[in-house]
């Protein structure tokens, strides 16, 4: 069995920032949990074997036919009780994703591990204390991205450098004849 992600992946320039962000971070309050990963919205995570690996591409790609790219803005930072400090995305943006999110949740659940992420969001740390959890807050203040999500990846973890690598890319066509189950 091996670990996958299905993310949601920003633009390039997007990307570089959140590596450059993550780096000003760490500089700041020392090594912490995702330092390392790409920037990133999760949608879901799971284990699996080749044969349901086949049948989860199929079915992104079958969604991710019908999708419209829709833009997105993150433009707030949060945190989560167990010490995570991320990027959200504005109320609109937030509507726009949850049900692409859900949709693949939908698609994947004859997935019997299928961990789903019901809350879109950019991580930039996870696992931090308390006391560098408020120091991350005080060192970012203000926040604006915009990107248009138009893909979905496929990631497969690599045990050898433990980061997730992409495998598969389903680019959002919007063909409305499209039945993502």
């Amino acid at each position: 069995m091996e670990k996958y992600s299905i993310v949601i992946h920003p633009s390039e320039p997007v990307i570089s920032l959140i590596k450059s962000m993550k780096e000003a971070l760490a500089n700041e309050v020392g090594w912490f949990h995702s330092k390392n990963s790409v920037g990133h919205i999760t949608i879901c995570l799971f284990t699996a074997m080749d044969p349901t690996v086949k049948t989860v591409k199929d079915k992104v790609q079958k969604l991710c036919s019908g999708l419209e790219p829709v833009p997105v803005c993150l433009n707030e930072f949060g945190s989560y009780p167990n010490g995570a400090f991320y990027i959200a995305p504005d109320s609109i943006s937030k509507k726009r994703l949850i049900p692409i999110m859900k949709q693949v949740h939908e698609s994947l659940n004859f997935i019997p591990d299928l961990q789903i992420n019901e809350d879109p969001h950019l991580s930039i740390a996870r696992g931090l204390s308390p006391h560098k959890l408020r120091r991350a807050k005080s060192f970012f203040k203000i926040i604006d991205i915009n990107f248009v999500c138009d893909t979905i990846v496929l990631r497969k973890f690599d045990k050898n450098i433990k980061q997730y690598i992409i495998t598969d890319t389903f680019i959002f066509q919007g063909n409305s004849t499209s039945d993502f189950k």
